[in-house]
């Protein structure tokens, strides 16, 4: 009997989640975010070395600019244990670490730039218009 109960009442919530109707603000701000203007490339650079480092950037004709650099980096795994105190694992690693940033114009008009570095760390991105930790 619980089962169909919790069967119902799932299929009610999918029922209404269906058929609610969607918020016309997000339409609007979807309607005005898009462009029907493409963008052309108008420089290219793609440098990829032997030993795995690159050197990637791009610019278009609308302003966007991006530009990516990464290398391979080996790394020390640090050492896990079991319960009983044996090593399960330790090991190097060899990762890549990418640094770049892009940047474009807002449609409001603001320059938007995000810097990041990627590595043992994760992802860690930089700009203005990102929110700020507290202190």
């Amino acid at each position: 009997m619980y089962k169909f109960l919790a069967v119902f009442l799932n299929l009610v919530l999918f029922a209404y989640v269906l058929a609610r109707p969607a918020h016309e603000h997000l339409i609007d701000s979807l309607a005005t975010s898009t462009t029907t203007t493409p963008a052309t490339i108008i420089k290219q650079i793609d440098i990829t070395n032997p030993d795995g480092s690159f050197n990637s950037s791009y610019e278009t004709s609308n302003g966007i600019q991006v530009l990516s650099t990464g290398y391979l980096k080996t790394i020390q795994v640090p050492q896990q244990v079991d319960n009983d105190g044996h090593v399960i694992d330790e090991h190097e690693e060899t990762i890549l670490v990418q640094r770049g940033f892009y940047r474009y114009v807002h449609p409001d008009g603001k320059e938007v730039e995000l810097r990041y570095i990627a590595d043992e760390n994760g992802f860690q991105p930089e700009g203005d218009h990102l929110p700020k930790a507290s202190q």
